[in-house]
């Protein structure tokens, strides 16, 4: 296994700073997430590990090796891309023997490896259908077999399941995240997607305007977020001056929907707040509700349905907060 370091890694496209000073140290066997909006950096900083975009600034090693000023080819790296990028004249057998060919591996080897990276990704016997014959999820799944099958030091995605329904997403973000486990491999994984990122990394880097705003387990980031972006990006908050929850000080606090319920199904100790139902949406298994607090604010709120439960637009309720879910932000 190889862990990453990334010291003052800096790219300039005119005069824009896509990727601004960034040190990161991805640990040995990680999965580590590069998450953040369209044109944060991730992508740019992804692409300058696998070799497609050079460094102004910095360098990065895996493990002792300087591989910054490496070519791309020479850099044992395994690289999954968000259109797959699979070759549609070449079986799904020639797509992943495609690597092993160029490292003039053995036919005899090609064969034996080809096969154990396609059953890897749930494909043996797939080995002699043509591109066109398969469907998204399994295209996504030639092209991860034959990141696999050089047998790289890392893996890097970058947005593999974009093109994907989302059912379909959320099944194969689980089968990549377990492979990458049992392979035990590095993985730098890109995506916009939020949810996606906390499924699937032992810890995140959440970027903005090409720098790190926040690095940490997901968990962390979600709870104790750093700043208002990170607050916001990683999901719904309720982003509200400290007076609207009877507390003192300046700037904003951030309380996530969850941390609130009504009174009668709060524990006793939590602070109380009244306000008006303003809005009120029933999603199957979470029902989400909009309260408008006596000073204008509107705070929303999402618990678990209850058939009991009768909610109305212009209702008064009384709601409870964790306190203990309450976050300063700076």
């Amino acid at each position: 296994m190889t862990g990453i370091v990334i010291e003052g890694v800096t790219r300039t496209f005119g005069t824009v700073r896509a990727v601004d000073g960034v040190n990161l140290t991805v640990g040995e066997g990680e999965f580590f997430t590069l998450l953040g909006p369209s044109g944060c950096g991730k992508t740019t900083l992804l692409r300058m590990i696998a070799g497609f975009c050079e460094l102004d600034e910095g360098q990065i090693r895996f493990g002792t090796k300087r591989i910054d000023t490496l070519p791309a080819h020479t850099r044992d790296i395994g690289m999954v891309f968000q259109n797959y990028a699979v070759f549609p004249n070449l079986t799904v057998a020639g797509n992943v023997a495609y690597g092993l060919k160029a490292r003039k591996v053995t036919a005899a080897e090609v064969a034996r490896r080809v096969e154990e990276a396609l059953s890897l990704v749930q494909l043996g016997g797939y080995g002699e259908r043509w591109p066109h014959q398969l469907s998204g999820g399994q295209l996504q799944r030639v092209a991860i077999a034959r990141a696999l099958v050089i047998r790289p030091q890392v893996l890097l995605f970058d947005e593999p399941l974009s093109n994907l329904d989302a059912r379909l997403r959320v099944s194969m973000r689980a089968e990549i995240r377990e492979l990458q486990k049992s392979l035990g491999i590095t993985a730098i994984y890109v995506t916009h997607d939020q949810e996606e990122a906390m499924s699937v990394s032992d810890r995140i880097a959440l970027m903005q305007s090409g720098r790190l705003e926040q690095v940490g387990a997901p968990a962390e980031i979600y709870r104790q977020p750093a700043s208002r972006f990170a607050a916001e990006f990683m999901g719904t908050t309720n982003l509200l001056e400290p007076k609207a929850l009877g507390l003192s000080g300046a700037g904003r606090v951030s309380l996530r929907p969850e941390a609130l319920r009504l009174d009668a199904e709060a524990p006793a100790g939590w602070p109380r707040l009244s306000g008006t139902v303003a809005h009120v949406e029933i999603l199957g298994p979470i029902t989400r509700f909009d309260v408008r607090l006596a000073d204008g604010s509107v705070i929303r709120v999402a618990s678990l349905d209850e058939p009991h439960r009768t909610l109305a637009t212009g209702a008064q309720v009384t709601l409870a907060y964790d306190p203990a879910r309450v976050t300063v932000l700076a």
